[in-house]
């Protein structure tokens, strides 16, 4: 017998509402037919409790800190797989073979090359323009060149879009920062990976090659790897409701970078360094500065700490925090931040007040330190988050695509404003007169009539 719900309605009516659960056990109530079958619908404002879909590309269990992609455990794949595979992973829902992995290397190889035509756009950006405003131009105008026809008919071709979209997002984004400095766009080689691709196109100039270290390279492997995907957040749900309005794989991720752009969303680790520059400028120790944190009075936050999913730990920060740690003792960097940012940290875990809150450092933490490191400009964070996202949103997309009964996202709402009112003329609005039940209208609906030499009193009263 399957398991039910039963909701009592305020007439006293009650319904029957199945109850679904997932192959992790989450539970949930089904409530796909409450409003054709009682006129009700449920309130649920920012779906803080609602699921929007039923998903098999990534677990979340925030209370016990476990990521899993395609049901591996996020810590397997950063120790044996790269970002590539990953991401291979996620699309297509099983590791790679290595022929696979081989042939899906070539494609991003082979699709790294901006078309020559294209690459002149980035010169009618202004040299201010924010690089994520950059991106998601860029990956909404690709899509005219990349995709003969806005449906995807065949494996094959999703592949190579797939691919194609994968490589030339990292192409855009080092060719944006480029322009924003006024250097030459680097060309991408062949004979890179796809980290070490990007450090190239990101820091080499024509006299002068930029050869990462390995350190260096790891850890950008392993941000990327750690961003790939991270449930219904709201970047990707943006793109599956995008996908469900049958929009192709290009204008779907360009949605997504608009998303991610959010400071609340995508910004994070940047606010982080925010926070740490300021502290660099006022002198602050972070002893005064976690106490400011918890005083509260002047409106201090503490910056990378603590997870709005992740109640006791944040399994990707873990894992960055031993790469961040690597890295930093690789590198030889005079960067009084990145020394606050580890006093921060050991002060912060030895206070009872964020060890009782479970305010521990959290993936933004430790990825902007990283960045920094690696001389990435802060107004470049956001950018290389949705690079490390856009194999989540792939897979979004085709889990969009290859469902036959997928309807179009349409959520509804509960509707707050005036109900019914009669219209009344600009005449009347002028004299602040009501409507015929006594309501006074608002001044700010008032139009000066006197200006608008086509109307006369005599003709508004008509």
């Amino acid at each position: 017998m399957p398991e039910t719900a039963t909701l009592t309605l305020p007439n006293g009516r009650e319904i029957t509402l199945p109850v679904f659960t997932g192959s992790e056990g989450e539970r949930s109530v089904d409530i796909s037919r409450l409003r054709a079958e009682t006129g009700y619908i449920t309130l649920d404002d920012g779906y803080m409790n609602t699921g929007s879909c039923k998903s098999a590309i990534t677990f979340i269990d925030g209370e016990k800190g476990i990521l899993r992609y395609r049901g591996y455990r996020v810590e397997d794949l950063a120790k044996h797989c790269s970002f590539v595979e990953t991401a291979q992973l996620l699309i297509w829902g099983e590791l790679p073979l290595p022929e696979q992995r081989t042939h899906f290397s070539d494609l991003l190889t082979e699709n790294s090359a901006l078309p020559e035509d294209f690459r002149r756009h980035f010169a009618g950006f202004p040299v201010h323009a924010h690089p994520m405003s950059i991106l998601s131009a860029m990956i909404n105008a690709l899509q005219t060149y990349d995709l003969p026809g806005l449906i995807i008919d065949d494996e094959e071709e999703f592949e190579r879009v797939s691919a194609a979209l994968l490589s030339k997002v990292r192409t855009i984004a080092a060719a944006a920062y480029k322009s924003s400095i006024g250097e030459p766009i680097m060309y991408p080689r062949y004979d890179l990976r796809y980290v070490e691709n990007f450090l190239h196109m990101m820091f080499s100039k024509p006299h002068r090659e930029y050869v990462p270290s390995a350190e260096a390279t790891a850890a950008l492997n392993l941000f990327f790897l750690l961003h790939a995907d991270h449930e219904q957040n709201c970047s990707t749900s943006t793109v599956r409701m995008v996908a469900s309005g049958q929009a192709n794989l290009y204008a779907s991720a360009a949605a997504g970078v608009c998303a991610l752009w959010g400071r609340l969303h995508g910004g994070a680790n940047q606010a982080v360094m925010e926070m740490l520059t300021y502290m660099k400028a006022t002198g602050i120790s972070p002893k005064d500065y976690l106490a400011k944190v918890k005083d509260r009075s002047e409106g201090i936050r503490l910056m990378g700490f603590g997870h709005r999913v992740y109640r006791n730990f944040d399994p990707r920060a873990q894992l960055l925090k031993g790469a961040c740690d690597t890295l930093l003792n690789s590198l030889k960097i005079n960067d009084r931040r990145l020394d606050i940012a580890r006093e921060l940290e050991a002060a912060a875990l030895a206070d009872d007040y964020f060890v009782e809150r479970k305010l521990y450092p959290n993936v933004d933490f430790y990825s902007g330190i990283i960045l920094t490191a690696l001389g990435i400009p802060v107004e470049m964070f956001t950018v290389l988050f949705a690079m490390g996202r856009v194999p989540g949103w792939i897979a979004n997309w085709k889990e969009i695509y290859d469902n036959p009964s997928q309807k179009i996202y349409r959520p509804r709402q509960v509707y707050t404003g005036p109900i019914e009112r009669e219209w009344i003329n600009r005449f009347q609005r002028e004299k602040g007169m009501t409507d015929s039940r006594g309501f006074k209208v608002p001044d700010e609906l008032r139009a000066p009539v006197a200006d608008d030499k086509s109307v006369s009193p005599e003709t508004a009263k008509g």
